[in-house]
């Protein structure tokens, strides 16, 4: 869950808190080239006020107008479908035909969104279900296989961080990168036994930090392919060692810091120890996209610039850059 969608259930929240009516639309499924995705969310008071976007200002207009006169989910849930025909792909602007189906639920307490919001505040990763001939909702914690189901007759929504990264080193560059990562949809885990590396991340609460050794952690976190690992120390002792088990399991990413050189040795090095070629092939590194990145933060962007268009089937140009090892330690990047 991205930090628009948590601006949505806050802003919506408030508004219920006002005592304004306020209903809540997702989109739950998409055909063709709809503009928003499935899970989008946007919320309508009852004066046309909205926040969020369910089709990039394609189908708004008509669904404010319908709302805010109490022409759709006046008082229970319903389901509304836009594009279906060519006419009204059309008529509200959707591109080649696409078709965007949504649910709108007029918020209530049995929509509990303070529960949720408290849920999500906790870093949970959460599964609603919504059923829409009572307007009850339920919620329990998510497990990695729940995604956005809708039968016509129930909605489960997920809510919280759909990705996890896990961090191998806990100096400047590690915050950089999990400071950008937390509003990307990634839930933060940062891995260093070293305790001189702790101090640092009080401002950061939404990041766990653990001391246990790498590949332990990374056994324990059981990544799947929703997960990204990036090895950050500079430490073979460190980093190899989760590298050794990150490659070997689902993590779509999996990335070490250094030049092309020392991670050429990296691969050498997890060959001897019972990771296959196949599986060191994954090895993302030097990691990151060729932007030039010099400092830390230029370096994060690049970083997570390169795992955005991994998770999304993107071919971009690896990165070419010798990041040295003298200059990110003298910059406090790395150990």
């Amino acid at each position: 869950m991205d930090n628009l969608d948590l601006d949505v259930l806050k802003t919506a929240l408030a508004w219920t808190e006002q005592g304004r009516r306020a209903t809540l639309g997702t989109v739950v499924r998409t055909w063709g080239s709809a503009p928003r995705p499935i899970g989008a969310m946007m919320a309508i008071r009852d004066d046309g006020q909205v926040i969020g976007s369910v089709s990039g200002g394609c189908i708004e207009d008509d669904l404010i107008a319908q709302v805010k006169d109490g022409k759709l989910a006046a008082k229970m849930p319903e389901s509304i479908r836009y594009g279906v025909t060519a006419d009204q792909a059309n008529q509200f602007g959707l591109p080649c035909g696409g078709t965007v189906e949504m649910v709108l639920e007029p918020l209530s307490p049995q929509s509990d969104i303070r529960g949720l919001l408290a849920d999500l505040e906790g870093h949970r990763i959460i599964r609603r279900t919504l059923n829409l001939s009572t307007g009850i909702t339920q919620r329990r914690d998510a497990v990695g296989a729940d995604v956005l189901e809708f039968d016509g007759k129930t909605l489960v929504t997920i809510h919280g961080p759909k990705y996890r990264l896990l961090i191998i080193g806990a100096g400047q560059l590690s915050k950089y990168l999990a400071a950008m990562a937390i509003p990307l949809d990634y839930q933060v885990t940062v891995c260093d036994p070293r305790d001189e590396y702790q101090e640092q991340w009080h401002d950061l609460p939404q990041v766990t930090l653990t001391k246990e050794m790498p590949d332990d952690t990374v056994l324990a976190m059981n990544l799947d392919r929703n997960s990204a690992v990036v090895a950050l120390t500079h430490d073979p002792k460190l980093d190899d060692l989760a590298l050794m088990e990150a490659l070997k399991g689902q993590a779509f990413y999996v990335g070490a810091l250094g030049s092309k050189g020392n991670n050429n040795k990296r691969r050498a090095r997890l060959l001897e120890f019972d990771v296959s070629e196949a599986e060191v092939s994954k090895l993302r590194g030097p990691v990151g996209l060729d932007i030039g990145a010099k400092t830390p933060s230029e370096i994060a962007i690049s970083i997570l610039a390169e795992m955005t268009a991994v998770k999304r089937g993107v071919t971009m140009t690896r990165s070419k850059t010798e990041l040295a090892a003298s200059e990110i330690s003298s910059a406090g990047c790395a150990a």
